[in-house]
């Protein structure tokens, strides 16, 4: 069984932690996973920094052009996470856009990550019956979960076809707008959650975008496994470096 699906199964709420691979420094994402599984977290999203990314906002864009300008490439996180699994035993997730996976070859890079322990990855940009025609069966050779993402605009109709595509968790958006432009949630994602959670889709759900704090993580798990957090722990490296990373998981569970 992939790790993931191993996690999910898990009695409790889940924290999954994402950064931006080469940031702040080219030889910092080793170190920061290690930090972030000694410190309790569930699952960890490494982003691979793209040139042109559509979906993220200012903090997780700064991060990626930063990375690039550091010398992030697939081939150099490849490199880096060679070893990655005789210390870390937590899921690892790719997240990025799918053209540099394209550039790189997709069998070539699932292959690669195979090789190396990743779980899965999450491309917001692959559409769901593109990945069904022509790359699920790669994906599904290699081992790896292909991650969706919904929406408060998504129907249910698509939802259900996400839940059936799907065999680990589905990524809920919490809202229509970037990464990092929202501080907690309102009505509207309130009741966006009690509709997901009242579907009973066959997958656990995870929420994304706007969690920072313990609050907005209680608020996104109530209904649903768990929650991700990316712009403000970005933030705080950015602040803080690498140093203390504790303090900051303590801060939310």
């Amino acid at each position: 069984m992939n790790r993931i699906q191993q996690k999910l199964k898990e009695d409790k709420k889940l924290l999954s932690i994402y950064f931006t691979a080469g940031y702040p420094s080219l030889d910092s994402t080793v170190s920061i996973i290690k930090d972030l599984e000694r410190n309790g977290v569930d699952m960890i999203e490494i982003g691979l920094p793209f040139s042109d990314p559509l979906a993220d906002g200012p903090t997780i864009q700064e991060s990626s052009t930063a990375a690039l300008k550091n010398g992030m490439t697939s081939d150099f996180l490849f490199d880096q996470l060679k070893d990655i699994r005789e210390s870390v035993s937590i899921p690892l997730i790719i997240m990025g856009y799918f053209n540099p996976v394209l550039q790189y070859g997709v069998e070539a890079f699932c292959a690669k990550c195979q090789e190396i322990g990743i779980d899965g990855l999450i491309l917001p940009d692959l559409p769901l019956d593109v990945y069904e025609s022509e790359y699920k069966a790669i994906f599904e050779k290699y081992g790896l979960l292909n991650t969706f993402l919904i929406t408060p605009q998504t129907g249910d109709e698509r939802i259900r076809q996400i839940d059936k595509a799907s065999n680990g968790f589905i990524y809920m958006v919490s809202s229509a707008s970037v990464t990092g432009s929202k501080s907690g949630f309102g009505n509207e994602q309130e009741a966006y959650f009690e509709r997901i959670a009242s579907m009973e889709l066959k997958n656990p759900q995870i929420v994304g975008f706007g969690i920072k704090d313990a609050e907005t993580f209680q608020q996104a798990t109530r209904g649903a496994k768990g929650a991700i957090i990316g712009s403000a722990f970005i933030k705080f490296l950015s602040e803080n470096g690498e140093s203390n990373i504790a303090s900051f998981i303590k801060e939310i569970r």
